[in-house]
């Protein structure tokens, strides 16, 4: 758990270094199809939906989300509300024969609000925070839920410069489920626009260890890589990632998704606004 700790410490202190570094431009969300989130809310009076599938796997256990759904809502100027809710499986692997059955069923249904604090200005980066209320909606007996509500608390930092994006920040999982644990997780994203079609990016993401009950039960640093095409009708993407671990315990990350944004006064075009992947592990 102090070498997770430390090593999202160096995460955090990147960014914040990287973020006062340059100038500003006009902030776009993050979040899917990457696991490093951002603190830009919708814009007010917006709307966003995706559509998506997703899958993580640790040595011993897959577990695949598809079809899922995302909604997002600009309740507020700075405030956005969000929804997640996933239709999860789970899949034992090299368990032997008294493993525990696969399972496809209903999920836990995330629930959130992002905050924007501070907004983006010369020298500075946007602060926000994203926590999240992951609802026990899935079959715990089945390993598709946690069987109790648990938190996820982050705090966000991200800066424009020119056609780069730099995001970063930290967050710590609440989960006081038999078998689960509390953890830190956190990470930093670089992301850059190619013409009017593509944004490609990479992170560095890190979470410690879930709990002695779970599969995911080992801290573990991922590398991914993805981005988004963006189609000619305005506000529809297409998302793509895939990572894996590159230090602690073995695990894989993929995301595929469609994305649509539209609102009342103007109809952005910017990227997703938050992660999206919810399964049977709180990551």
């Amino acid at each position: 758990m102090t070498s997770a700790v430390a090593c999202l410490k160096s995460i955090l202190l990147l960014s914040m270094f990287a973020a006062l570094t340059f100038v500003p431009a006009t902030l776009r969300a993050q979040g899917p199809p990457f696991q490093t989130d951002d603190p830009v809310p919708v814009d007010f009076q917006n709307y966003e939906f995706y559509i998506f599938g997703a899958v993580s796997s640790a040595p011993t256990e897959i577990d695949p989300v598809a079809p899922a759904v995302e909604f997002n809502w600009g309740a507020l100027p700075r405030v956005q509300l969000h929804a997640v809710l996933p239709l999860s499986g789970i899949v034992p692997v090299h368990q032997g024969a008294d493993a525990d059955p696969s399972a496809y069923g209903l999920g836990d249904m995330e629930l959130g609000v992002k905050v924007a604090f501070l907004l983006q200005t010369k020298y500075l980066p946007q602060i926000g925070t994203f926590p999240m209320f992951e609802i026990p909606t899935g079959n715990y007996a089945k390993g598709l839920g946690v069987g109790k509500t648990w938190y996820k608390l982050p705090l966000w930092m991200q800066k424009e410069i020119g056609p780069w994006t730099l995001d970063g920040g930290a967050g710590y999982v609440i989960n006081t489920q038999d078998g689960f644990g509390n953890y830190p997780y956190g990470g930093f994203l670089l992301k850059r626009k190619f013409g009017e079609r593509w944004e490609l990016a990479a992170e560095v993401f890190a979470h410690g260890g879930e709990g002695r009950g779970v599969p995911y039960s080992r801290r573990a640093t991922f590398l991914d890589a993805g981005g988004y095409y963006h189609f000619k009708t305005k506000g529809l993407q297409l998302l793509f990632a895939y990572g894996h671990s590159i230090a602690g315990e073995m695990e894989n990350y993929a995301y595929l998704g469609l994305y649509k944004t539209w609102g009342k006064e103007k109809d952005s075009d910017d990227g997703g606004a938050e992660n999206a992947m919810q399964s049977a592990h709180p990551h």
